[in-house]
């Protein structure tokens, strides 16, 4: 069904415009000019008072536990789950123009159609586990170590992070797996990466399916004109700076880490499946490897660089999954959504899962996912 496409001004635009509609009467240089100068200060701004957040953190640990504030393990050998088989097989792909070796884990018999996995932040491959093993049974399904994650290859420069880089991956990893199409699937910082693959290359993805990552452009625009949404995406932010938000998850033997997957407010199992000791132990063996973190943090210290984001169309059929307790997305995004796909849209919102939706109600994600791809399978019968 085709849906009319709603006219988005560009972030900086919004921003230009709440601050002083008198500038839309200059001159076009100087507009264009003027727009970028207070989008860079509101981003390095609002980067600064982040970084004094977490200084006063910093400060805090040393006044109440000094010893422990830089003390951190690095965990030498993996916990079992990551090498049981019952998940997969741990493969490597090493692509040709980049020379990047990217790690995944297979499941399910060669030849099937591809659906293909990608994990957000701070998160690998291990995040589709009841995915993987769900859907095997008719897919081969690859879960991916992102550029810079776990035993994929981590680019030592910054720029290597771009979003081209990580789009180009995702269209070089499928060519390299013999496969021309899949069925691709991403969550958080995954799901951005999924949008943007499934807008530059629409020939590639034969079905969408997102969790918890609106469209693109509706996440750029939302951010500015709420403060609410721009005081949730904080990190965003204060990954603008080196070296020092890889510092701070170290801290206290990797203390902001196990609070994200395992606390009362944004962790995983807050109504749903809870994760095991040895769940959070491969979490902690994955992040706790030298430069572990400065890799995925990379991701995010080029995003502001590639704004206002281009071609918003999605023209396939896209599933977008939301938990509606998230604590870093509004759930007001998600049918905001719906404006930038040119095809079939269905929205599931739960009214009682996290951030970490494929994990925390994973029954439930399946079987919505099974049910959308057998209704458009239906549908082309």
């Amino acid at each position: 069904m085709e849906r009319s496409r709603a006219r988005v001004a560009s972030p900086a635009s919004c921003l230009l415009a709440s601050l002083s509609p008198g500038l839309a009467i200059l001159p076009g240089r100087l507009m264009v000019t003027l727009r970028s100068v207070l989008f860079w200060a509101l981003v390095y701004a609002y980067c600064g008072l982040c970084a004094c957040r977490e200084l006063l953190k910093l400060l805090w640990s040393l006044g109440t536990r000094p010893a422990k504030t830089f003390q951190w393990l690095i965990r030498e050998n993996p916990p079992g789950c990551l090498n049981d088989p019952c998940w997969g097989t741990h493969c490597y792909v090493r692509i040709k123009d980049s020379g990047l070796r990217f790690h995944y884990v297979a499941a399910g018999e060669r030849g099937k159609p591809l659906m293909l996995l990608l994990h957000g932040f701070p998160e690998f491959w291990y995040s589709w586990r009841h995915q993987m093993r769900e859907f095997k049974s008719e897919y081969r399904v690859v879960a991916l170590d992102l550029r810079g994650y776990g035993e994929t290859d981590a680019p030592a420069q910054r720029e290597n992070y771009k979003l081209d880089c990580l789009i180009t991956d995702i269209k070089d990893i499928l060519e390299s797996l013999g496969y021309s199409k899949c069925v691709l699937i991403g969550h958080d910082w995954g799901g951005m990466i999924a949008w943007l693959a499934a807008i530059c290359y629409p020939e590639m993805v034969t079905k969408l399916i997102v969790v918890n990552f609106p469209h693109p452009s509706v996440f750029t625009e939302y951010i500015l004109r709420h403060p609410s949404q721009m005081i949730k995406s904080a990190y965003y932010y204060f990954f603008q700076m080196p070296w020092f938000p890889e510092l701070m998850f170290t801290i206290n033997d990797f203390k902001i880490l196990k609070s994200l997957i395992t606390g009362q407010s944004s962790g995983i199992g807050r109504k749903g499946c809870r994760l095991t000791a040895e769940d959070i132990e491969a979490y902690l063996y994955v992040f706790s490897q030298p430069g572990a973190l400065t890799g995925p943090i990379n991701h995010y210290r080029n995003l502001f660089s590639c704004l206002p984001l281009q071609h918003h169309e999605v023209t396939m059929p896209t599933l977008l999954l939301w938990g509606e307790k998230d604590p870093f997305m509004e759930v007001e995004m998600a049918e905001i959504t719906r404006i930038y796909v040119k095809n079939q849209f269905r929205l599931t919102i739960l009214s009682e899962a996290s951030h970490w939706l494929q994990q925390d109600q994973p029954d439930i994600v399946n079987k919505l996912i099974w049910t959308f791809l057998k209704e458009e399978s239906r549908k082309r019968e």
